[in-house]
């Protein structure tokens, strides 16, 4: 029988009250609390808070505060990424951010979601365990892969992966994979332009 935890990362339907998630909470509780009150200049001890507590993060990759995560542990940062101010990041599932990927304030990534009719989403054990959490979850990964750039306030939902080199522009809401090389705008999200592959 799967574990809650591996019901989540397969993106199935789990209780998000599990205890395993309760530890995972509590990590990035502490782990927020110690980076969103680290100097700017401190600029080491901030990139060894990440190394702790994140699933993975690479070289010269800066996270701005203030800071907001789930779990901490299911996000993956390549190298020269610039995450800017004010962000948060649902992890509940991986979010994998590649090599030199800009990311700008404001910016909301979501993995986790409910299924949209009650008789799906409310857990059927909750009666007789109220321990569990009254509705059921289920989580699906995100990945933006390497060089892009997603503009202030964007919004990237459940399951999405946004192409290489690609730009989206500030305010979208990602709803469905956009492909690589190209400028995608509004809500939903969908493509503007093409544009030249770097060599």
């Amino acid at each position: 029988m799967l574990s809650e935890w591996e019901k989540c990362l397969k993106g199935e339907l789990f209780d998000a009250h599990d205890n395993t998630f309760k530890a995972h909470k509590q990590a990035a509780y502490d782990f927020l609390k110690a980076y969103n009150q680290t100097e700017y200049n401190q600029g080491e001890q901030r990139h060894q808070l990440l190394q702790r507590y994140l699933g993975s993060i690479g070289h010269t990759a800066t996270i701005g505060t203030p800071f907001l995560c789930d779990m901490a542990a299911n996000i993956h940062i390549g190298n020269k990424v610039s995450v800017n101010m004010n962000c948060s990041f649902m992890d509940s599932n991986t979010i994998t951010i590649d090599d030199e990927t800009m990311i700008g304030p404001n910016v909301q990534i979501y993995t986790a979601t409910h299924p949209t009719t009650v008789a799906e989403r409310l857990n059927p054990n909750w009666e007789t365990h109220p321990e569990q959490h009254f509705v059921l979850t289920k989580a699906l990964p995100v990945h933006i892969e390497h060089q892009c750039w997603l503009g202030g306030g964007v919004i990237v939902l459940p399951g999405v992966t946004i192409g290489a080199g690609s730009v989206i522009g500030a305010g979208s809401v990602v709803t469905k994979d956009i492909p690589p090389h190209v400028v995608a705008v509004g809500n939903p999200c969908h493509v503007l332009k093409q544009l030249p592959e770097r060599g």
